[in-house]
This record gives C-alpha cells, sequence and structure tokens, in this order.
C-alpha cells in the first residue's frame, strides 16, 4: 500500500511540473486563438455591413475586437475553474455554461468565420444553382413550345382530308352530283380555315428557335460568371442582369406556344359553318346535297374533337417551374449551402472551441493529481517551499513556547542561530 502510495504521489508531482511548465504558455495560445477568430469574424461581419468608408470598417473592428475579449475571457475563467471543482454538480453545472458559452461563440462568431472561409465559393455555389433552375425552365418551356410546333402536322391532316374529300365532291363521288356545288365549298372553306392556321403556326417555328438559342447564350455566360476569377459580388450583379433578361425569354416561350391557339381554332371549326345555299337542280338533288352537308358537318366534329384532344394534351404538359435569381450575402451562402462546405464549418467552429480541449485535458490532469496524492503522508506530498514555511512556522511556535527567563540564553541563542544557519530544526 505504501509503494502503491509513493508512486501516485511521484506521479502527482510529476504532472504538476508538466502543467506548470505548459501554464507558461497557455495564455499566449489562448490569445493567438482568440485574435485568429477575430481576424476571420472581421471578414465575414464585413460582407454583412451595408456602405463603405470609415464606419464600416470601424464597426467591424469593433465587433470582431469584443468577439475575441469574450472568447478569451470564457476560455480563461474555465481553463482555471474548471479543474479546481471536485463535486459532481458543480462539474455540471460548468458543463452547462461550457455549452452555453459554446452555442453563443458559434452564434456570434464561427459562422461569421465559415463566411469568411467559405463565403465566395457558397455564393458561387447559389449562382450555379440558380442557373440549373433556369436552364430546367428554359429547356422546359422549349419542350411545350416544340410540343405545340407538332400540332401542325395534325392540322395538316385535317385539312388535306377535307382537301381530299373537296376533290371527291368535284368528282361527283359524294352527293352524286358533280362540280364545285354547296358540298365543295363547304369542304374548302374549311380547308381553308386550316391552312391559316397551318401558316400562323409554322410561322411561330423560327421565333421558338431564336428564343431558344437566345436562352442557351444567356445561359452559356451565366455559367461563366459563377467560376471567372474576381470578386463575386461584381459578377453576382452581371448574372442578376443575364438573369432577368432570361427570365423574359422564357416567358417569350410559353407565349410563342401555339396550342392555345390550336384549341380554339378546333372548337371554331365545326362551330362556325356557314352553309352555303343548296344548288341543285332539283328537290332530289337538293336533299342529296342536304345529307351530304350533314354527313360532313359530322366527320368535321369528329376532326375539331381530334384537333382539340391534341392541343389539350399539350396544353396539360407541367408548366416550367418559375425560376428567379434572389441574390444573397456570403454569410448567408454559407449557411443555406452548409451541407457542401462541411471542412468550413469544421474548421471555424474548431478555431473557437478547441480551448474546450484543453480544459478537458487541464480537468483530467488534475483528477489525476488530487487522485494520486490521496493516502500519501503529508510529508511526500508537500513541496520544497510548503516544507521551508513548515520550518520556519515550527521554529515561532518553539520560540513562543520557552519561558520569557530561557529565551535570552547563550545556548537558546545559540541554537537558534544554528537552526538560521543549517536550515534544519535544532538538536
Amino acid at each position: 500500500m505504501s509503494g502503491r502510495t509513493d508512486r501516485g504521489a511521484r506521479m502527482a508531482r510529476e504532472l504538476e511540473g508538466h502543467l506548470a511548465w505548459l501554464d507558461s504558455f497557455t495564455g499566449a495560445a489562448l490569445g493567438v486563438l482568440a485574435v485568429a477568430s477575430g481576424i476571420y469574424t472581421y471578414l465575414g461581419v464585413s460582407t454583412l455591413l451595408d456602405g463603405d468608408g470609415a464606419m464600416k470598417a470601424f464597426a467591424a473592428i469593433a465587433y470582431s475586437v469584443a468577439v475575441s475579449t469574450g472568447i478569451f475571457v470564457f476560455w480563461s475563467y474555465l481553463m482555471r475553474l474548471f479543474p479546481a471543482m471536485q463535486t459532481a454538480r458543480a462539474r455540471m453545472g460548468l458543463l452547462g455554461a461550457m455549452g452555453l458559452g459554446s452555442l453563443a461563440i458559434i452564434a456570434m462568431s464561427s459562422w461569421l468565420n465559415a463566411a469568411a472561409l467559405a463565403g465566395a465559393a457558397a455564393v458561387e455555389q447559389h449562382l450555379a444553382e440558380t442557373v440549373q433552375g433556369y436552364q430546367g425552365s428554359l429547356e422546359r418551356a422549349n419542350e411545350i413550345a416544340i410540343s405545340a410546333q407538332g400540332l401542325e402536322r395534325d392540322v395538316a391532316r385535317v385539312r388535306q382530308s377535307f382537301e381530299d374529300l373537296s376533290e371527291q365532291e368535284a368528282a361527283g363521288t359524294l352527293s352524286g352530283l358533280a362540280g364545285r356545288g354547296a358540298v365543295f365549298r363547304v369542304l374548302r372553306q374549311k380547308s381553308a380555315e386550316l391552312t391559316g392556321l397551318e401558316s400562323q403556326i409554322a410561322a411561330q417555328g423560327p421565333l421558338v428557335s431564336a428564343a431558344f438559342a437566345e436562352g442557351n447564350a444567356l445561359l452559356s455566360r451565366m455559367r461563366a460568371l459563377t467560376v471567372e476569377p474576381g470578386p463575386v459580388e461584381a459578377r453576382s450583379v452581371e448574372f442578376s442582369e443575364q438573369a432577368v433578361q432570361l427570365a423574359g425569354i422564357i416567358t417569350r416561350l410559353r407565349q410563342l406556344s401555339v396550342a392555345p391557339l390550336v384549341q380554339r381554332a378546333a372548337q371554331d371549326l365545326a362551330a362556325s359553318v356557314v352553309l352555303p345555299e343548296l344548288d341543285g337542280r332539283t328537290e332530289t338533288d337538293r336533299n342529296d346535297q342536304s345529307a351530304t352537308i350533314s354527313s360532313v358537318l359530322e366527320v368535321l366534329q369528329q376532326r375539331a374533337q381530334t384537333l382539340e384532344s391534341a392541343a389539350e394534351e399539350v396544353l396539360a404538359m407541367p408548366p416550367p417551374v418559375e425560376a428567379t435569381y434572389t441574390p444573397i450575402s456570403a454569410a448567408d451562402a454559407v449557411i443555406l449551402y452548409a451541407r457542401n462546405f462541411v471542412p468550413s464549418w469544421a474548421g471555424a467552429i474548431a478555431i473557437d472551441l478547441l480551448p474546450g480541449v484543453l480544459v478537458l485535458i487541464v480537468s483530467i490532469t488534475q483528477g489525476l493529481i488530487r487522485h494520486g496524492r490521496e493516502g500519501a503522508p503529508i510529508e511526500d506530498t508537500m513541496t520544497i517551499a510548503e516544507l521551508r514555511a513548515a520550518l520556519h512556522a515550527a521554529r515561532d511556535v518553539d520560540r513562543a513556547l520557552l519561558t520569557p527567563d530561557l529565551q535570552d540564553t547563550p545556548e537558546v541563542r545559540r541554537t537558534a542561530e544554528g537552526d538560521t544557519t543549517t536550515g534544519g530544526p535544532a538538536a
């Protein structure tokens, strides 16, 4: 038991020596960490303040100095007080205070440090995400417009069917009356309407292609702005201008879709029929013409429904998601895209909370020192300074216990002088 106690006392003395050496520069190390955090906090808070000039710089410096001071004082308190706590309740209380203080440091410093470390990259990430959104909207608007242009084939097919029927009527195979009579004129009337609609659809094709090409050019410029060298703030301004133009092109592409036009034309195809006067010579011929026109109107209704269904399929396509560009500061971008900048966040938090690890190390070491001293004789745990002080106290007690008559004898004086010279107790 005595050997174990001696080993514990020696370990305690050794650990105390190490702590004394480490304590000689711990304050300086805390100061360096606090100043480094203050510098990055200054860079981060500068991106949030409006204006420029001396007042902005003064405000940023004042904030960073306050942060550095707070970090240094907070960890200095814990470095001294936490290892000295010997009860579980006291330790839990200081651990709670350490947790609250760490959260406060993260709130007032760490996120600004992260903004200084990765703010520009986060803003570029925001620009890249915005470009992807605009690209998706542009491609979707173009897809809908191209699908609407495909209705031209449906219109051409219906128009060709009416032209074929009119040729058959001219040959006399429909109503039995050859020539260009009332039935022929009805068929040609609808064929002409569809020809005009077909021409309108065809005229939209070059406009759609031109708008899509212009949009792609703007997208290329916006992609280049996300990776160009130089301050990200200046690039963000130009990016915003390009985004406004691209939003206008996407809106134009949506307006160039001919699907609503085809839908209205299909609805009017059967509803607006100008019936010509029957020109048959006899009542029988006129009855045949009337029956044929009724059949033509039924066919017309069927073709109109088919054409309207094709237009509705295009109109039912999901519209492009509305893409908008919202300018964002470096600090906000770092928070918004935090998952993409985990190393920067880790570094920003570590520079502020690393002293917490030192606090725990000192606390564990102090606990080992106290444990090593338990059960050891007092003479094994006393330092030289404590021993010297104890000897002086013992001599003072001895003098106080002597009678006043004996204090002035030569033997007592020689004994006192011998104790002072040798530094040890009198024999």
